[in-house]
């Protein structure tokens, strides 16, 4: 026993002998004042913007506000924790989340921290949340479409890969619906999906999780969640955190889809903070660099050339407005920086036209080059004869009587807006689209009565399916349409309009 102790003894007195103390230089600063998610901070000379700092009790914070006598931090967690005078220390670490194929599934906050009960997220890999957006040099054209499986996008406003594509409207028109269909469009294919979630209510996030993993689409998306009652630190740093991400996948060669739902409040929480942290206000209260805060994001969506990885991000970004009004100030602000817009129109929603697209205000500025050359082949009249149609509809209300043409083509238009009508999740495949728009553009559908397009279109599908299915799979190629595969076509609807009684 005696032998036992001086051995601990010899050993501790060894330990203590050899034990060299190290030093680590830290910046200490003080907190000067504190309130609604921001803090004053005196000291921190050697402080980086959007470094991280450290408060008492774990809390963190980012340094925005870089001045001559204090730093202003904006506070990522509960800020009533932190008090006047409480130590901060700078980390040294700008503001970064974890990126890799770990996050797809699952459920994460701004800082990638998980919210969805699965267990720690299994990755090494971080990435600065904020980003230089790739130089001209490493993209290429726009291309590949992206299908929606949504017949009045693909077919008159198709959106490409390493596009941005402004998803604009009044609330409750049916723009978070657009996207989640285009999310669950993806289930079988190559692209990763990223839903960004700003400042909604915890309920409607939940519903949207909810609705992907009963359409089986959880599998191939990674869902950031900044809800209302997060703060406003939180909902800014959300739509950088989703787009690193997507950019890690984009680098590694892969294709990536993010949804920013809704930059209208992601501009309402920088504009709290920035207000709160002593900026000038400039137009309706917003900073001066409103504009720098979502085109340093919109522009990090690109097609990189083969040479760099021949990666995509796309991104559909959601704004908000009030009563149809285009020309508010975050609006056009994000519709000058994107590459057209899909508006969504109440007057169109609650006359049934969903999805309610407004064909003469959308604009994809990619245009054909983003679609299928079937698709390019059957559908480049449909928005000629829907925008025509509007008119003359806006016309006929007046009631005076109507020479024959402009009643053929009030018929063609009313029974191009039945067949572009679609049900929520409800996305429907290249080859479906381009043969009921076919039947549209080409007059097979004029003998139809109006009241019986959508019934007519569903036993369409299903006897293409059935009974011409060699049809179907040569169509789904996406190449230009043979005048054999045209005429083959054409005598199916016809054979289809014969046994249906049409």
């Amino acid at each position: 026993m005696a032998l036992g102790v001086e051995q601990i003894a010899t050993a501790l007195r060894e330990q203590i002998a050899s034990f060299e103390p190290t030093i680590r230089a830290m910046e200490v600063g003080t907190v000067l004042e504190v309130g609604d998610g921001i803090a004053r901070i005196d000291g921190l000379p050697g402080v980086m913007a959007s470094e991280i700092v450290a408060f008492e009790g774990g809390v963190l914070g980012v340094a925005l506000n870089l001045e001559a006598d204090c730093v202003g931090a904006i506070i990522m967690g509960d800020y009533t924790t932190v008090r006047e005078g409480s130590l901060v220390h700078s980390t040294g670490q700008i503001v970064s989340v974890p990126v890799g194929e770990a996050l797809v599934g699952r459920v994460v906050n701004a800082l990638g921290q998980p919210l969805d009960n699965k267990g720690p997220i299994k990755t090494d890999r971080t990435r600065p949340v904020e980003r230089i957006a790739p130089g001209v040099v490493l993209r290429e054209p726009v291309k590949k479409p992206v299908q929606t499986g949504l017949k009045a996008i693909d077919t008159m406003i198709p959106i490409g890969r390493g596009q941005r594509e402004l998803i604009i409207g009044d609330r409750q028109t049916g723009k978070t619906a657009l996207a989640i269909d285009t999310i669950i469009n993806q289930r079988k294919g190559d692209m990763v999906c990223i839903y960004v979630a700003i400042g909604q209510k915890l309920s409607s996030i939940a519903q949207v999780v909810a609705t992907l993993e009963r359409y089986g689409a959880m599998d191939h998306t990674i869902v950031v969640a900044a809800s209302a009652s997060d703060p406003a630190a939180l909902q800014y740093l959300a739509p950088y955190a989703g787009c690193a991400m997507g950019e890690e996948i984009m680098e590694s060669g892969g294709d990536a889809l993010i949804v920013y739902d809704d930059l209208s409040k992601h501009a309402w929480a920088y504009r709290q903070i920035s207000l709160l942290l002593r900026r000038p206000p400039g137009r309706e209260a917003y900073p001066g660099d409103i504009f720098y805060l979502h085109s340093r994001l919109l522009e990090r969506a690109a097609k990189l050339s083969p040479e760099h990885g021949g990666g995509s991000l796309t991104a559909l970004p959601i704004i908000e407005t009030q009563l149809g009004d285009l020309t508010a100030y975050v609006p056009t602000n994000v519709i000058s920086i994107t590459d057209g817009q899909i508006y969504l129109e109440s007057d169109l929603f609650y006359a049934g036209v969903r999805p309610a697209v407004n064909v003469g205000l959308s604009v994809s500025r990619v245009g054909g080059a983003a679609q299928t050359r079937v698709m390019k082949q059957v559908a480049g009249r449909l928005r000629l004869d829907l925008a025509q149609y509007r008119d003359l509809a806006a016309f006929a209300q007046f009631g005076s009587e109507l020479d024959r043409a402009t009643r053929f083509q009030l018929e063609r238009g009313q029974r191009a807006t039945e067949v572009l009508k679609q049900p929520q999740y409800q996305p429907m495949p290249l080859e479906q689209q381009v043969t009921i728009v076919y039947a549209v553009t080409r007059g097979l559908l004029d003998d139809v009565p109006v009241e019986r397009v959508r019934a007519f279109e569903v036993a369409f599908h299903q006897f293409m399916a059935t009974q011409k299915a060699d049809l179907m799979a040569t169509i789904a190629t996406g190449e230009a349409m043979t005048p054999e595969t045209e005429a083959a076509l054409e005598a199916a609807i016809r054979e289809f309009k014969a046994i249906g009684g049409y």
